[in-house]
């Protein structure tokens, strides 16, 4: 079993940066893939960015490239979502997820966090 905390949500204005911090427990986090989704209400949680349980980066939305970073310290069992230059319409909840395998769907985790509130003013 997996736990995951979520962390670093908050409001900031337009352009601003925020870093989201997911905590993880259990010993074979490194083993694990990683990634963050985000939902808007009565919409599909969508992903952001993801690794590969070989800790290589996969996927980022395209919404997001270029201004969006994932990255882990697997010595801290923790995740980051480093977010610069933030967009309105990057309100929403963000969810951090692993995965003990890289399975075939973009969509599939086996474990989610409680999620955290960003909320970009304008």
């Amino acid at each position: 079993q997996v736990r995951l905390v979520e962390s670093g949500g908050g409001l900031v204005q337009t352009g601003g940066s925020l870093r989201l911090s997911c905590a993880a427990s259990g010993r074979t986090f490194r083993s694990y893939g990683m990634g963050w989704f985000r939902q808007v209400p009565g919409k599909e949680r969508e992903p952001v960015a993801a690794f590969r349980s070989s800790g290589i980066i996969t996927y980022y939305a395209d919404s997001v490239k270029g201004r969006f970073t994932i990255s882990r310290d697997n010595a801290k069992n923790t995740v980051y979502l480093q977010m610069n230059s933030l967009k309105p319409e990057d309100t929403v909840v963000y969810y951090c997820a692993a995965r003990r395998a890289d399975y075939a769907s973009r969509y599939q985790y086996d474990y989610w966090g409680q999620g955290t509130q960003v909320t970009v003013s304008s």
